[in-house]
């Protein structure tokens, strides 16, 4: 927490009041005591407050919900011993249940959660999960709040629904220019066959051809509940080819707006000579993946075309590196921006709740944007646009690394800052 903005972390409680008047008789003499009668509120709220927890456990997005339940776990801890410290009456309890990255399951999970008196559900990690809940989520005004949801086509008036992420409109021009950056103008998408990876992908091809660039206007997409993908690989590899025979493999690139399969992407075009000899750039589904770095295979193609990964930037800060260390310590990896602003979520809906002594969606909903904009939190100032999404717009690159032959890491490249439109390549 900035200590010089911003509130505190500490929750606004119930302070029980009673004024002692003390009159005066002759001049400064002490007169008896006169109790001034004053309406005295009662704490609303009294024992366990469920909050739900719909993350991808299993599937395609494993290595980020296991992330996001670790950063959870270190909010709750943090929020209730603070309760415990000011006789607050209550305490949060956190109900995971496993969404699989899938949105019937998502929509099943989430009415589960409901059922168990949860008036409040972070997760969400992808955006046709979000979506597939959010009629159900209205309906029964139950507040959803994912950190990573990011297409576009959910920047819409959305009650109930937040996203602690900006949509794909800002990540779509941030991969452009860092690809016209390195010298990239000819560019082949392959992407996931849904609301997420059309718009994203939508959203850099049209700035890529406006700092004209050009791409394969087909390009390849493919279904999501694919669990092979050597057939679109192969399609990948002979559009590949002819557009480096067309304008050389220098300037040529792939494009993959993947979640987690992108490990079964790369092990397929590994056997492709002709995919190696361009650069790879990728999105936030497969940043920071821990599945990537622990397949040799994958690894080592993913280092050898360098493979640039978007993920919105988050405010460095002693919070920042507090949740990050915590996670890094637990598993043994880096924490990603979403497994930070799953911290974020829990704090702000405390906040709410001890600001509004209610634990109702209705509540949580009036007061949840106002509150967290006055937040400074694991990933800086969380100030939310008209649509309830995340107004940022800077970006962090990643890149996979060789820490010596048999181990690789992610490290972090490069910065993209909206207002110049530029990016910085770190050595």
């Amino acid at each position: 927490m900035n200590k010089n903005r911003g509130i505190s972390t500490t929750i606004a409680g119930v302070v029980i009041v009673i004024a002692l008047v003390i009159g005066a008789a002759g001049g400064y003499f002490l007169a008896p005591a006169k109790i001034q009668e004053v309406q005295v509120t009662q704490p609303k709220l009294k024992g366990v407050l469920n909050i739900g927890a719909a993350l991808p456990l299993t599937g395609d997005l494993a290595t980020y919900g296991e992330n996001a339940r670790v950063a959870l776990n270190l909010a709750l801890q943090e929020i209730n011993t603070l309760l415990n410290q000011t006789n607050a009456g209550y305490q949060l309890n956190i109900i995971y249940e496993d969404t699989q990255t899938k949105p019937d399951v998502a929509l099943t999970k989430t009415q589960s959660l409901a059922s168990k008196g949860c008036q409040v559900i972070l997760g969400y990690y992808s955006s046709g999960e979000l979506r597939n809940c959010q009629t159900y989520a209205t309906t029964n005004q139950l507040v959803l709040i994912s950190p990573s949801s990011t297409a576009i086509s959910l920047a819409i008036d959305k009650p109930y629904i937040f996203r602690f992420c900006p949509a794909d409109d800002k990540q779509g021009p941030a991969m452009a220019r860092g690809m016209v950056s390195l010298g990239i103008s000819h560019i082949v998408s392959i992407w996931r066959g849904d609301t997420y990876g059309d718009g994203l992908v939508n959203s850099t091809q049209t700035k890529f051809a406006a700092l004209g660039g050009t791409y394969d206007s087909a390009g390849i997409r493919y279904d999501i509940n694919a669990v092979e993908h050597s057939t679109e690989v192969a399609l990948l590899a002979q559009k590949v080819q002819s557009t480096v025979d067309l304008y050389g493999a220098s300037t040529v690139a792939v494009y993959a707006v993947t979640f987690e399969e992108i490990v079964s992407i790369m092990t397929a075009a590994n056997q492709y000579p002709i995919l190696s000899q361009v650069k790879w750039f990728g999105s936030d589904g497969a940043a920071l993946s821990d599945k990537v770095i622990k397949d040799a295979t994958v690894a080592n193609f993913s280092a050898t075309t360098r493979f640039p990964s978007t993920y919105f930037a988050p405010t460095f800060s002693s919070n920042l590196e507090k949740v990050r260390d915590y996670v890094n310590q637990t598993l043994g990896r880096t924490a990603d921006p979403y497994a930070l602003g799953m911290y974020d979520e829990l704090w702000v809906v405390a906040k709410c709740i001890g600001f509004t002594q209610q634990y109702t969606g209705s509540s949580i909903n009036k007061a949840l944007k106002t509150m967290a904009g006055l937040t400074f939190g694991s990933t800086g100032w969380i100030q939310l646009d008209q649509f309830g999404d995340r107004s940022i717009g800077d970006y962090q690159f990643w890149e996979v690394y060789a820490v010596n032959s048999t181990t690789f890491n992610w490290k972090l490249s490069g910065l993209y800052t909206a207002t110049s439109d530029t990016v910085t390549w770190y050595p």
